[in-house]
């Protein structure tokens, strides 16, 4: 692993994660008619704490799809997760909560299962599958999977809605990620026209919109831990999965070295949940009356 890729997808973890508390604080705010709609991002622009979040999280994607060229996805995308251990750390700082037992337990899990991960597959490039089939195949059934859990985040809103809207943009983002890996290969290989042609950077584009408009829709009707979980595991999962299965990263495939890699994505997940339910990340202020509101016809 090589240090640049390392300072880089943590320096964009940094960003993300601070930048998601400063955008759940002021999304909390916002009008409830804006659920699911575009009009939320427009309210949001005259927020400058929001605006600021915005900010740090367009750094962290910028920086993330830098180490994105010079590391494989499969690397990167666990590194990335540590979001949360930044966004905990920003919580942290302003509700004054000590870690305690679960924050330390939560650490060590997130910290140690991507270690291990990393360390068992050691994820490295190869050669990337060329037919669309596959490609379209696997971007399929990730964005379907999205569109599947944001219709029942519809329905059930205040219920399990949140983590379901972050469970969706988790995987728009997953996907994000894989295309902007594509998108930057072009660009190295044929320059901008080769670029500007090819549909993946405008699929970027598109997924990154809509899954703000899921991150910050699940912010605004909830806790930042009922939703920051959930998108922050479902990410690296996505992505890894994208890598593997059309981008050529290779991992370690023999049986010692799959059930470690395992043992470390499940490591990483718990350690994600146990940190995204400490009491230090932001209840949110939502009154009754809007909860009231939530809660399906």
């Amino acid at each position: 692993m090589s240090v640049l890729v390392l300072a880089l997808a943590v320096s964009a973890a940094f960003c993300l994660g601070t930048g998601f508390v400063l955008q759940q604080n002021a999304a909390q705010q916002a009008p409830l008619s804006d659920f699911l709609s575009p009009r939320l991002l427009l309210d949001l622009m005259k927020v400058p704490r929001w605006l600021g979040g915005i900010g740090l999280m367009v750094v962290g994607m910028a920086l993330g799809a830098v180490a994105l060229a010079h590391g494989e996805i499969s690397l990167v995308e666990p590194l990335v997760a540590t979001n949360l251990l930044f966004a905990l750390a920003e919580s942290r700082r302003q509700t004054k909560q000590s870690l305690g037992r679960q924050g330390w337990s939560g650490l060590g899990l997130l910290a140690g299962g991507v270690t291990v991960f990393i360390v068992a597959g050691r994820p490295r490039a190869g050669v990337a599958v060329t037919d669309p089939v596959r490609h379209w195949l696997i971007i399929g059934v990730m964005v379907g999977l999205a569109l599947l859990l944001t219709t029942y985040a519809k329905k059930s809103r205040l219920i399990i809605g949140p983590v379901l809207l972050g469970l969706a943009a988790g995987l728009l983002y997953g996907v994000q990620d894989a295309l902007t890996r594509v998108s930057g290969q072009r660009l190295t290989a044929g320059g901008w026209a080769e670029f500007l042609t090819g549909w993946q950077p405008y699929g970027v584009l598109v997924l990154g919109v809509t899954g703000l408009i899921l991150v910050q829709s699940a912010f605004e009707t909830a806790p930042l831990r009922m939703s920051l979980p959930a998108l922050t595991a479902a990410q690296p999962l996505a992505g890894i999965v994208c890598g593997v299965g059309f981008l050529g990263d290779r991992l370690r495939t023999d049986t010692g070295a799959l059930a470690w890699e395992a043992a470390g994505l499940a490591g990483i997940v718990l350690g994600i949940v146990l940190l995204g339910l400490h009491p230090a990340m932001p209840r949110g202020t939502a009154e009754p009356e809007r909860e009231k509101d939530l809660q399906p016809g």
